[in-house]
């Protein structure tokens, strides 16, 4: 009677055998690194120094209710220097864990950091109004304005998301927005009719983004340089458009009428959420259903399946059937147009006509939400709004007489940017095919 030994199948680990599973976890491991604890530690010894040691002797007063707020809250006062300090200790208290997590080989959780830049925002309100010649603002003012400067960043920073998830890299948003704001205004001002200019803006991103998609994606040309040329170019054809046709007759091609805000009844006069949520123009509120629609496009559906797939790895989704190259030049096409959409914001919401480079760098600093928000709809969405909240501190600090130089709040949104393009919070991965151009066969 003859014994049959099996041998065992290759690449099935074995009973007993852990070399090879602990060669894998070895190797799929990510080293923990020294730096976002550094970082937090800098910066809560700065805060320490800052915000609590030199921190102004006076009370720093912030209104949570407006006179139209349905229900009425008292202004929170906080004492500038006991405050500082409080929160400081808080500060170094989360650096200390972040460096005790690193002992230990484990990197710091991603609410640890969302709680320090949280705090550390307090901490710097409550310093900054404390020591102003009227050290007293209105948060709700504070975070609904900051909404509003972030609307054009969420629509560009998604124009990013739909287009770098394709795998195809998307510098020119500020040439969308800035094509989007244009011809919303001239578009408006023809027609005497808001939502025409609405239409057009998302028309003339989708136009920009189709050229961007034609080069690179079928005459192979670098994306970057492509983006750069765009930009450049949406820049100058504007420009000249304004000098020549809108300068000369102002009321006929330069006066839109604009976006009315639309308030819901009862709902936005709840303190604080009620502003933000419930009291925005049609822009505002096609903000809140653009992320959700990409999130739950991306995420939740076949569609979104094939979009990810084309931007990790395109052969991959080419022998599945997927024409990837379609299907970056529509999803780069969508992108378009949604950041024409928030372009249409500067002219149709934000200011009643339109003026040169009005778009003023913010496609650059959606682009940076984007690589904040990891290439995700909703990161991008907080990351967006961290921006807008910057954007618009630097502007009510400086009514209200900060002794903080103006020239610093006015660099603080581009701080902001720097901070988080440098990976404040953590290395950021994009698509792995993101840039790369793909030729079948």
């Amino acid at each position: 009677m003859s014994t049959k030994v099996s041998s065992p199948r290759p690449g099935k680990p074995q009973p007993g055998d852990t070399s090879k599973e602990s060669g894998s976890a070895a190797v799929s491991a990510k080293p923990v690194t020294w730096r976002t604890p550094v970082l937090l530690m800098v910066f809560g010894l700065a805060a320490l120094v800052f915000f609590g040691l030199m921190a102004p002797n006076q009370t720093a007063s912030f209104g949570i209710s407006t006179g139209e707020d349905f229900f009425q809250l008292p202004a929170v006062a906080v004492d500038a220097f006991a405050g500082g300090i409080v929160l400081s200790v808080l500060l170094l208290g989360l650096a200390a864990y972040a460096v005790y997590l690193k002992t230990k080989d484990r990197p710091a959780p991603g609410w640890l950091t969302v709680t320090f830049i949280v705090l550390f925002v307090a901490a710097f309100l409550i310093w900054v109004v404390g020591g102003a010649r009227t050290p007293s603002i209105s948060l709700a003012g504070l975070i609904a304005g900051s909404v509003t400067l972030a609307v054009p960043l969420v629509f560009g920073s998604l124009s990013g998301v739909l287009c770098e998830r394709v795998g195809v890299v998307n510098i020119a948003i500020e040439g969308q927005l800035l094509g989007g704001a244009f011809t919303a205004a001239i578009v408006a001002s023809m027609t005497q009719n808001p939502f025409i200019g609405l239409a057009a803006a998302a028309v003339a991103g989708a136009v920009v983004s189709m050229v961007l998609a034609l080069f690179s994606i079928k005459y192979l040309v670098n994306q970057i340089i492509v983006g750069v040329v765009l930009n450049v170019l949406v820049s100058g054809v504007t420009g000249f458009l304004f000098s020549t046709v809108m300068q000369a007759n102002k009321a006929q091609f330069n006066s839109p009428p604009g976006l009315d805000v639309i308030e819901i009844p009862v709902l936005s006069s709840i303190p604080i959420i009620g502003p933000i949520l419930f009291r925005q123009s049609l822009v505002g509120y096609l903000m809140y259903i653009a992320v959700l629609v990409v999130w739950v496009g991306l995420f939740k559906t076949r569609w979104g399946l094939r979009v990810r797939a084309v931007g990790e790895h395109p052969q991959a989704a080419d022998t599945l059937g997927i024409n990837v190259n379609a299907t970056r030049f529509w999803n780069v096409t969508l992108g378009g147009a949604v950041a024409g959409i928030g372009g249409s914001f500067f002219t149709l919401v934000a200011i009643d006509s339109f003026t040169k480079e009005i778009s003023g760098g913010r496609g650059f600093i959606a682009l940076a939400a984007l690589i904040f928000g990891r290439w995700n709809p909703i990161g991008a969405f907080f990351a967006a709004l961290l921006f807008g909240f910057a954007d618009n501190l630097q502007s009510i600090v400086t009514i209200i007489g900060t002794p903080v130089p103006s020239q610093f709040m006015a660099m603080l949104p581009y701080l902001v940017t720097v901070l988080a393009v440098a990976g404040l919070v953590g290395k950021s991965r994009g698509p792995a095919a993101s840039g790369i151009p793909y030729v079948k066969g």
